[in-house]
């Protein structure tokens, strides 16, 4: 006993020392660079500017669309949506046509919905065991896409972002196709465990009271869960989005430092020129900053889409990047920040790591789709 706390000390005074390298290594460079002082200022300035012209927007839009996608619910849409969706479900996803209304569910609110959603025995009775592992991939690939969709709307690239979503289509397709067959690759005798049987017509939402007071009442509560997914974005933006944006743009336009938001050392432009003609073939990048939106989107879309109006105003933006923006902002979705855990919480843990790649490779499957997609609706419209 004694000599395992020993080695566990040792271990964590190794992780302590490495740790405190890595840290004053990062910021040791970038106050060298930028100056202590400026370097400070930046980062508050920038989380500051971030928290009042993009966090603040962000929740609105999910407050909205929060009390939107509860009327949906309440008033039945979205089993007509369901309806609609339902018969693409077994020849592009192999999944039953019920785990549409788990598309639907995390399309309009945010990743973890469809786990929850799949630990219901009414919901997950339909599938069979390496379907329902294959679920979380299906789920995330469409988390946040309403919230996406609505910003790059706002922005005014409502013809893009419908183009991206053909991405967003095409990378769940991958994602959860992928998942499957590793998932199989793995254990072969989950392809005819049954987790339950029933009728899928059987699933329902029952509602009661008067149409007013459930109008009343959705709106109310649909509002509320916005604000609560508006909340959860502000880390990813704040922190993510700072650091990324200090690694992504220059010194002001005096070519100095001044403290200012939005300063940095452009060390991501930098690498990804190196490589460019390799992001300009699968994405259509024509400036290497762009890169910074997939980059962050693996940890938080919320803070990803905070780079865009920067990137806006710098005139960076063109319909192609917002296409591609949308297909991978979607697909990703922050999936790093979120896959371990909903794994862990429907007791498949040990593929987490298979879903990662998985969902990794559709993402990018969804930017090169959104990509050409693209190329080939300019080319019949032009």
């Amino acid at each position: 006993m004694i000599l395992r706390n020993l080695k566990f000390l040792t271990k964590r005074r190794i992780e302590a020392g490495i740790f405190l390298l890595v840290f004053l290594g990062i910021f040791g460079c970038l106050s060298f660079r930028m100056g202590l002082a400026n370097m400070l200022n930046t980062i508050m300035n920038t989380a500051y500017s971030l928290l009042i012209d993009t966090v603040f927007y962000i929740m609105a839009i999910t407050v909205i669309s929060g009390s939107l996608s509860s009327l949906l619910i309440e008033f039945g849409v979205m089993r007509l949506i369901e309806f609609v969706f339902r018969p693409m479900m077994k020849p592009f996803f192999n999944l039953p046509g019920v785990a549409a209304l788990g598309g639907v569910l995390t399309f309009l609110s945010d990743n973890p919905a469809v786990t929850n959603l799949a630990k219901d025995p009414n919901f997950n009775k339909y599938f069979k065991k390496y379907q329902l592992v294959s679920l979380v991939n299906f789920g995330t690939s469409l988390g946040m896409g309403l919230i996406v969709l609505v910003f790059m709307i706002g922005l005014g690239y409502g013809t893009a972002a419908a183009i991206g979503l053909f991405g967003v289509f095409i990378g769940a397709i991958v994602s959860t196709r992928l998942l499957q067959y590793f998932v199989l690759k793995m254990n072969p005798e989950l392809r005819n465990e049954e987790v339950g049987s029933g009728d899928e017509q059987k699933i329902s939402f029952k509602s009661e009271g008067g149409v007013s007071l459930r109008v009343l009442n959705t709106v109310l509560e649909g509002g509320k869960s916005g604000v609560e997914i508006g909340l959860t974005v502000i880390p990813g933006v704040l922190v993510i989005s700072t650091f990324i944006m200090i690694f992504t743009f220059g010194t002001s336009k005096s070519g100095e430092y001044t403290g200012a938001a939005y300063e940095g050392i452009a060390l991501l432009p930098y690498l990804a020129g190196k490589v460019n003609i390799v992001f300009e073939w699968l994405f259509g990048f024509t400036h290497p900053e762009l890169i910074a939106f997939p980059i962050t989107s693996l940890g938080a879309v919320g803070g990803a889409l905070g780079l865009v109006p920067r990137f806006s105003e710098m005139h960076l933006l063109d319909n192609n990047a917002i296409a591609v923006f949308t297909a991978m902002g979607t697909c990703w979705g922050g999936f790093l920040s979120t896959h371990t855990g909903m794994f862990d919480s429907l007791g498949f843990r040990k593929f987490t790591s298979k879903g990662i790649l998985a969902h990794t490779i559709a993402g990018i499957v969804a930017g090169v789709s959104a990509h050409w997609a693209y190329v080939l609706f300019s080319f019949f419209v032009s």
